[in-house]
């Protein structure tokens, strides 16, 4: 419930605070007072958007503050989900600032929020019911909702929708992998020609490079193998080949071993080079055996790099192994083409299962919500017919959706007749806008039973009623008051004397500028007010005597 409003330098207030009491709470004033001004106070902490031609002064920001008790309502998961401060205690601070340059900031708990998030948690506080709410009865979604309210149904909807955001899921899924499919199709003849082409190739792990280097000994063939044969010569020439010379140097060491022992590591170091560099010799010679000049061989290692280098510049490739990747790439896309129906099939009986699924629960939240709307009907007919409404017949009238929506199966429509030689027609079609006040004021009530809700405000729902009628308004809204805190805006006595606590809101203009001010009226004052109310300004005797007696009736 809401506990305090705090509003600062807005419209014609300079600064003005509201204590809201349990129960039954009237505000009233004569037209033009300000009443409007505090609704769209309030309506800024709730989310709504702002203007910044309501910043009075210029100079400082507006400052709209509203305090709430929250300690009945099991909401510490949503500030927890939205990563916000949350008082074991229930206390709530929903704040909005304004500043004269338009920008406007929203604080829940101290904490910066969205005004998406401040709208969203104002939703679950405060239900602010104004005549232009009373548009929303001719509206399918509303009139289903209350049904909802009234069937006390919240888990039975909660499933059928998360396995409808399920349903919804998977058919986007199978939407998208048809034309994912037939976008592959599209294609297949492309992938399978750039597929076959590559496999053609014969394309090797490690070739390129294999190939490249044949090639530089092809292209240099004669120059390696007169190379090696230098070497060759270098190391077993007749005249100063390192063989020959080595095979020297080992005689004459073995030669003085004889004299001097101390030379022996010498001679084995020395035969030790002399068989590394024979064993050099032979694979020189290898090499050289190997190294043939081919221009045949050399023109066939040329046209495969062709063919490499061609594909990769085709596919804008920069190796041989992307070229090998590109090729497996190409495999799984194929094979997923033809797998395709398979995968869609599976999907499409997966989806077909969920819709089962989804129409069982369909059924039952039907089940439950038909039984509801039986008693919700005799319910309304009997709370609306003493406000003026005695022929008054209601119903519930039921139609099958093509498909499957959020809402279930069947949308609904309130048809209403408030004449005895009548037919039910819609009521947003055949309804005043007196009827269409009371019949939701009555809903509301109906709502009020059947749900927690924390707060709910009327702001002059009662136009264009008075006398009896008024008074069983007034009756229904102090019911309403003994499950929430009700606060009704009104011009009518008998809806003002029901009231538990009752506010003034009137303008001040003995200052230099108008202000809107608002006073918690005693029970004296509260006799002015409901006999000025009943007479005018010009207070008589009847008038307050009539106050007294409405106010002693309550």
């Amino acid at each position: 419930m809401i506990q305090k409003l705090y509003i600062r330098n807005y419209a014609l207030i300079d600064e003005l605070e509201i204590d809201f009491r349990p129960g039954f709470t009237v505000l009233t004033g004569e037209t033009g007072a300000g009443k409007s001004i505090i609704m769209g106070a309030l309506s800024l902490i709730l989310g709504q958007r702002a203007d910044s031609k309501a910043v009075k002064d210029a100079a400082q920001k507006t400052v709209i503050e509203g305090t709430f008790d929250i300690s009945s309502y099991a909401m510490a998961a949503f500030f927890e989900e939205n990563d916000l401060d949350y008082d074991p205690s229930g206390h709530c601070l929903l704040r909005r600032e304004l500043s004269p340059q338009g920008k406007s900031r929203a604080f829940i708990n101290d904490t910066p929020v969205s005004l998406s998030l401040l709208k969203e948690l104002g939703e679950q506080l405060i239900d602010i019911h104004s005549q232009h709410q009373n548009l929303l009865l001719g509206d399918n979604r509303f009139q289903l909702r209350m049904i909802d309210i009234w069937a006390d149904d919240e888990a039975s909807l909660s499933q059928y929708r998360d396995e409808y955001r399920r349903y919804r899921a998977l058919n986007e899924k199978l939407v998208s992998l048809r034309r994912e499919n037939e976008e592959k199709r599209r294609e297949e003849d492309y992938l399978r020609f750039q597929y076959d082409q590559l496999c053609e190739a014969h394309l090797q792990v490690g070739e390129q490079s294999a190939l490249e280097e044949e090639q530089e000994m092809l292209t240099h063939a004669g120059e390696i193998k007169n190379g090696l044969y230098a070497i060759s010569r270098c190391l077993d020439g007749e005249e100063g080949g390192v063989l020959p010379s080595l095979k020297e140097t080992r005689s004459l060491l073995r030669s003085l071993q004889r004299v001097y022992p101390a030379v022996e590591p010498l001679d084995q170091r020395i035969e030790s080079a002399y068989i590394e560099i024979k064993d050099i010799l032979s694979e020189i010679d290898d090499r050289q055996e190997s190294v043939a000049v081919d221009p045949a061989r050399l023109q066939q290692v040329e046209e495969r790099l062709d063919l490499l280098y061609g594909l990769q510049q085709k596919h804008h490739l920069s190796s041989h192994e992307e070229l090998m990747a590109l090729q497996d790439d190409l495999q799984k896309r194929l094979d997923a083409i033809e797998h395709a129906d398979e995968e869609v099939a599976a999907l499409q009986e997966e989806l077909t299962e969920q819709e089962r699924v989804l129409r069982s629960l369909a059924e039952q939240l039907s089940a439950v919500r038909h039984a509801a709307a039986v008693r919700f009907t005799e319910k309304l007919v009997e709370r609306a017919r003493p406000l003026g409404m005695p022929h008054l017949r209601f119903e519930v009238e039921w139609s099958d959706k093509t498909t499957f929506d959020a809402d279930g199966t069947e949308s609904v429509r309130y048809l209403f007749s408030a004449n005895k030689n009548r037919p039910l027609e819609p009521v947003s079609d055949v309804a005043s806008g007196g009827e269409i006040s009371r019949l939701m004021l009555t809903i509301k009530s109906l709502a009020a039973d059947a749900a927690s809700l924390p707060t709910i405000i009327f702001d002059e729902i009662d136009t264009g009623v008075s006398g009896e009628i008024a008074d069983k308004m007034g009756e229904i809204m102090a019911g309403m008051a003994r499950y929430m805190q009700v606060v009704a805006i009104t011009h009518l006595p008998q809806v003002a004397s029901r009231g538990e606590c009752h506010y003034r809101i009137y303008k001040d203009d003995e200052g230099e500028t108008t202000q809107t001010r608002i006073e918690l009226l005693d029970d004296a004052r509260r006799v002015q007010e409901i006999a000025r109310m009943l007479s005018g300004s010009q207070l008589t005797d009847a008038a307050l005597k009539n106050a007294r007696e409405l106010l002693h009736r309550k």
